[in-house]
């Protein structure tokens, strides 16, 4: 005696099970669903739509419910279209079993040429055969070749009364403006992660499952707007075993690390605490964490504590956890916005050099050696300003206000000494009161006080003054200028001075620029450095040195040429 056969139902992934199949049960997209919604009702229907967004948020869930809505008859036979498909009459039916014959789906990806779109267009001038609406879906529309793009827009402004066309795309960007203008766009957002976490919640209640809030909270968090994305994890999430799912499971499988481990791997690359952190680096990795995940998480606790150093009231988002409010404040009151905002270029440059590495671990653990090196370092306007304030008053130096070049030397190098003067100097800080410069070197000195190194730097380097007056300053600009430059200056110095300035562009060849003239300077100054006899000395004692730098030291005076001989060959 045999047992009788047992037909299993076939499983169903829970993105085709769960799909939305009424505006009604669409998430995070209140403001398309509000608006195709009144569209319907209204009888405001349009021959063509264009739907975009990344991946999973339901752009080709929204084009079937169009289909539906465009096609249903209700219950009874005797509906027209409606934002509320029945469901239940032949035409939803068929449609969301994919078999209607009045709904045609293409996808473009694998279908871009002409061919196939001029005999989709042959088939459009056809009446439909069951259906009050031919409905063509194309998904990933922007994958159409130039020919096939051209082929369809004439069709797609005069189509037939019984067609409607709904395009899916996530590159936009790629679609020409000549579509875009014949049809209706609605930008289907990413969904918050909040939103996502309640939403998955629900469908692991309807089936059966028990999955932790901070588990959902990880899966929304790893879905990244994406809905179908999210719910694809949740299935692998379902399928690790029997009993709760907790938030230590869900990181094992998506190769996550704990968000305490994290921000303790991130305080100690900010103390510079390189054998511990390096050590947790081989730990997080034993256990099982991907290189590349482990610096994404640091980009993002970067950017979580840059958002709370300038809107503090960000730590009190619900979203957050507990460990992400606390040691966040601890942790983001002690960095500065440079040092996040560096960490951040770090990291995100060294994200692309773990993930193409041969090996990821090693290119992470470098990626975090430099940012330990790194962390301790002062921003660029602060670097400056030191070196300005350790500056040495130089004798026959050019103005403070001019700029020193720098330039590569040859090698081997000896340095010069004796009694000349110190190059040219960055330009000073700007008194604290900020009094109304009376020169453009004080212009310049004003913007370098006020951190905007890139107007600094560009004043210095492409300006070539006409003519300055207090409230007035008239230049000419160096190729490499910027176009806005003379708007930027008027505009800062008005906001600098209280005072209002005029800024003009001159025809007028002008003077030399800063930098130039801090170059001639120099050059001045090593051209007379080396007419000095001890300098000579000192070249001639070393064939092909040259001058590095000139400096302005106290040295006692050498008692005759033998003794000059011999400092000369112990200075340089």
């Amino acid at each position: 005696m045999t047992d009788a056969p047992t037909t299993a139902t076939p499983y169903r992934v829970l993105a085709r099970k769960y799909r939305p199949a009424t505006f009604a049960d669409m998430i995070g997209q209140e403001a398309l669903v509000r608006t195709l919604t009144n569209a319907i009702a209204a009888g405001r229907i349009a021959q063509g739509f264009m739907l975009t967004g990344v991946r999973g948020v339901g752009k080709t869930t929204t084009a079937r419910i169009l289909a539906r809505a465009f096609n249903c008859i209700g219950p009874d036979g005797k509906g027209g279209p409606t934002p509320e498909p029945c469901g239940q009459c032949i035409h939803c039916k068929a449609i969301a079993e994919d078999r209607h014959i009045d709904v045609i789906e293409m996808d473009a990806a694998s279908r871009t040429g002409v061919g196939e779109m001029r005999e989709l267009i042959d088939g459009v001038r056809y009446a439909p055969v069951e259906a009050r609406f031919k409905v063509y879906v194309i998904d990933e529309v922007h994958m159409l070749s130039t020919q096939a793009f051209n082929a369809l827009l004439k069709t797609l402004e005069e189509p037939p009364s019984h067609a409607k066309f709904i395009f899916a795309t996530t590159d936009i960007r790629k679609v020409p403006v000549t579509v875009l203008s014949r049809c209706q766009r609605f930008d289907l957002r990413r969904v918050d992660a909040a939103t996502l976490g309640a939403y998955y919640g629900r469908v692991a209640l309807a089936e059966g499952a028990k999955v932790t809030p901070p588990a959902l909270a990880l899966i929304a968090r790893a879905a990244d707007g994406s809905v179908r994305d999210g719910l694809s994890l949740l299935d692998r999430a379902l399928a690790l075993g029997e009993g709760e799912i907790g938030e230590d499971k869900v990181r094992d499988m998506l190769g996550l690390v704990d968000r305490s481990r994290v921000f303790d791997l991130f305080d100690l690359l900010m103390k510079g605490h390189a054998a511990p952190a390096l050590a947790l680096v081989g730990e997080l990795y034993q256990s099982g964490a991907d290189p590349a995940l482990l610096i994404q998480d640091l980009l993002d606790l970067t950017h979580w504590l840059t958002r709370i150093k300038l809107a503090p009231e960000a730590a009190d988002d619900p979203a957050a956890s507990e460990i992400e409010r606390r040691r966040g404040r601890t942790i983001g009151s002690a960095l500065s916005l440079p040092v996040l905002t560096r960490c951040w270029q770090m990291l995100l440059k060294g994200l692309a050099e773990t993930q193409g590495a041969p090996s990821p671990l090693q290119a992470a653990e470098m990626v975090l050696i430099r940012l330990m090196h790194a962390a301790d370092m002062p921003p660029p306007g602060e670097l400056a300003r030191r070196l300005l304030d350790n500056a040495e008053p130089g004798g026959n130096a050019p103005a403070a206000s001019s700029v020193q070049p720098v330039a590569s030397t040859p090698a081997p190098v000896a340095r010069a000494v004796g009694e000349t003067s110190a190059p040219a100097a960055l330009p000073s800080a700007a008194p604290a009161a900020r009094p109304m410069p009376e020169s453009f070197a004080e212009v310049v000195a004003l913007a370098d006080a006020e951190g905007d190194l890139i107007l600094r730097t560009n004043l210095a380097r492409h300006v070539h003054l006409v003519r300055f007056e207090a409230g007035r300053i008239e230049f000419r600009p160096g190729p490499q200028a910027p176009a806005n430059l003379a708007n930027k200056l008027g505009q800062r110095l008005g906001e600098w001075t209280g005072r209002r300035w005029i800024v003009s562009i001159s025809g007028e060849p002008g003077e030399a620029s800063l930098e130039q003239q801090a170059a001639a300077a120099a050059d001045a100054v090593k051209a007379e450095a080396e007419r000095h006899p001890l300098v000579q000395a000192a070249l001639a004692l070393f064939p092909g040195s040259a001058i590095e730098a000139v400096r302005n030291l106290e040295i006692a005076p050498a008692a005759d040429s033998e003794q000059a001989s011999e400092q000369a060959e112990e200075n340089s």
